[in-house]
């Protein structure tokens, strides 16, 4: 006789946390958050009640609507927590994530739901519901639910530790803003609408933040060295003091946890499912990584050198805060481009108009413009066509505004599960504003970045359409998720895509060929040194967490690391460790950002550069990448799509790009 199925969880309508008041009041949160994990509850009772014979629809069912209602619930109190304009509320959020991270490490260590999942007949089930399954038997392995109920007790209260401590160093990044001053005269560079953002107070200095579109500018134009060091310092220092004890807590924290689980450190217990396997492989990758970079980073260096000096005959070096200056001055000289000239191509508006039309031409979907609810009014939300039907939506939160996250990233608000819920996703981002008054333009590294995370929304959407919100999304390895991010940058650089919506904003021109031709060749140089910092970021997360954290010193051990990778002086008083955000996120894994690279570089070489839009590329990785979300192995989601494991050689090819006689005026 079939064992009885025992009616499933409904599904709820009440996707929309700021639709039940929680972006306005912290109480609404709680009552809406409380009701996602009393959904999540339930669906664990209808898993652990089923009686006899247990299949995929009776039970692995049940868990998956389990997950679907804990994502549900952290999605949207991380989003609240970084973008609600109550400060009370995100107080409330970062309560509330951590209440559902609670729930997350108890499931994690339930030996009865785990023996419940291992009892799943899964012949005849198909290859996602297999990998579904099996991964999640070893999270559960790696999280060591097969240990003793003191070990797993132990467990849960060291991963409720981490996460409030990770929650806290999110925060005091995100609230920890500065100011600095600047005369007229120290903004000597800086383009003209950024002049008119900026006006002078009565004592004749103008007020700037720490916020990307203040940061950057001074960072990359500002003649004005002292301007330079103070807005460097002011950004470096955001969170510190109080990061700096919070991350040694933290790591020793994550190193208990690995060592309890039998781990040599957390690096190999955070790489054990992941696409790299373990710290080693991680070390070997980086030792690639470093002979592939390492001359073109010292050639770019001595030209660099030799350029400044002539200019400045007594400067002996250059530090880390004029490095992006000094970049910015040679390719005006030796590719006759100013990466200012580029900006009026770019309003914002344009870019965005741009970013939109290049998806939905290669990934053939439509975009519409709703007045759907948001959880501020100057957030975008569209709905995503796949032709006459909607397959998700997404939101774009792309302007910095007080107490918001002031980095760029993509995030996931509603897990889609086929026939039952549509996915959604948001761009949380801080690109300057453009209104009537200032067209807010962007620098070209502005519009790489666009493309970037618009790769992340387009792969939270597409495949969000899987049976199991488990594999939903961005539901891969976490070494895999910047795959189709750094895939998507490179369309970028085409001439036909750029020239569709890289019109002057004051004269109509379209962005000449030639201009463009120039800003590729700038662009690409200045990969090597910007490998040398991928390594340098790399390898400070690695080494973090693969050693014995007790003595540590934060700072000794970023200041040694940095000055055996990069060329540019050590500023002191630089104290990046703190507000080195990814060291949440990622925690040892920042490699995944070079890794990809490698990945995605392959993926873009398989495009007709001839029509990059409009071959059958495009429909390919829309197929065997992007639509699987987490169905398959990455490892598998690479052959399907290039036919066998990925080379390195297009990464080599772009990293190490030649000029072609193309320095016009660097010895000069």
């Amino acid at each position: 006789m079939p064992a009885e199925i025992p009616a499933p969880v409904a599904a709820t309508e009440d996707f929309h946390s700021w639709e039940a008041g929680g972006a306005a009041s912290a109480e609404a949160l709680t009552a809406w958050v409380g009701a996602r994990l009393a959904a999540h509850e339930a669906a664990l009772a209808g898993l652990l009640a089923v009686d006899g014979s247990r299949t995929p629809a009776n039970s692995l069912r049940h868990y998956d609507e389990a997950i679907e209602q804990l994502s549900l619930a952290g999605a949207q109190a991380g989003v609240l927590n970084s973008v609600a304009a109550d400060k009370g509320v995100r107080d409330q959020a970062q309560e509330e994530a951590q209440r559902i991270a609670m729930a997350g490490s108890a499931l994690s260590l339930n030996r009865p739901v785990y023996d419940a999942l291992q009892a799943i007949d899964l012949a005849g089930a198909s290859p996602a519901t297999k990998h579904f399954v099996e991964r999640t038997l070893l999270g559960y392995r790696l999280a060591g639910v097969d240990q003793d109920q003191a070990t797993r007790d132990l467990l849960q209260s060291l991963h409720e530790k981490a996460t409030r401590l990770s929650l806290e160093f999110s925060r005091n990044i995100q609230e920890g803003g500065k100011t600095i001053e600047a005369t007229e005269a120290e903004l000597d560079g800086l383009p003209p609408d950024y002049l008119a953002r900026h006006p002078a107070n009565a004592e004749g200095k103008a007020t700037l933040t720490t916020d990307q579109p203040d940061m950057q500018p001074v960072m990359t134009f500002a003649a004005n060295r002292a301007l330079r060091e103070r807005m460097f310092l002011a950004y470096n220092t955001r969170a510190y003091p109080a990061n700096q004890q919070i991350l040694l807590d933290l790591l020793a924290t994550r190193q208990q946890i690995a060592t309890v689980l039998g781990f040599r450190s957390w690096a190999d217990l955070a790489t054990a499912d992941q696409m790299m396997g373990s710290a080693a492989n991680a070390r070997t990758f980086l030792a690639k990584l470093d002979e592939a970079s390492r001359d073109g980073a010292r050639r770019e260096h001595e030209l660099i050198m030799d350029f400044a000096r002539k200019r400045q005959p007594e400067l002996e070096a250059i530090d880390i805060t004029s490095r992006g200056y000094w970049y910015e001055q040679f390719r005006r000289s030796a590719f006759d481009f100013d990466s200012q000239s580029v900006r009026p191509y770019f309003p914002y508006a344009q870019v965005e108009a741009g970013v939109l039309q290049t998806a939905a031409r290669l990934f053939k979907i439509e975009f519409r413009r709703t007045d759907a609810a948001a959880w501020d009014p100057a957030v975008s939300v569209f709905d995503v066509f796949d032709a006459d039907s909607r397959v998700g939506r997404f939101y774009l939160d792309m302007h910095p505004r007080e107490g918001k996250d002031k980095w760029f990233s993509a995030a996931p608000i509603v897990t889609g599960v086929r026939d039952r819920a549509l996915p959604e996703a948001a761009l949380i981002c801080n690109f300057p504003a453009g209104d009537e008054n200032d067209p807010g333009l962007l620098q070209y590294s502005d519009v790489v970045t666009y493309f970037h995370e618009f790769g992340h929304l387009m792969h939270a959407i597409l495949g969000g359409q899987t049976e199991w919100a488990g594999l939903s999304g961005f539901a891969t390895e976490g070494d895999f998720i910047e795959v189709p991010s750094q895939m998507l940058e490179e369309f970028f650089r085409d001439e036909k895509l750029l020239q569709a919506f890289a019109i002057h904003y004051q004269t109509g021109e379209v962005l000449p060929a030639e201009t463009i031709r120039k800003m590729k060749l700038a662009g690409a140089f200045g990969r090597a040194d910007w490998m040398r910092a991928q390594l340098y970021y790399t390898t400070l997360s690695l080494d973090l967490h693969d050693q014995d954290p007790a003595g540590l010193d934060l700072d000794a051990t970023t200041k040694r690391l940095y000055q055996s990778l990069q060329p540019w002086t050590w500023m002191e008083g630089n104290r990046m460790c703190s507000s080195f955000g990814h060291l949440t996120g990622y925690s040892s894994n920042y490699y995944t950002y070079a890794f990809d690279k490698v990945i995605a570089l392959d993926f873009f070489a398989q495009f007709d550069p001839a029509d990059l839009l409009g071959c059958d590329a495009g429909a390919r990785y829309r197929k065997t990448v992007l639509e699987q979300g987490g169905s398959k192995p990455g490892r598998e989601m690479v052959r399907d799509f290039l036919g066998r494991d990925e080379e390195f050689s297009a990464f080599s090819e772009w990293l190490n790009e030649e000029f072609e006689g193309e320095l016009l005026a660097a010895s000069s």
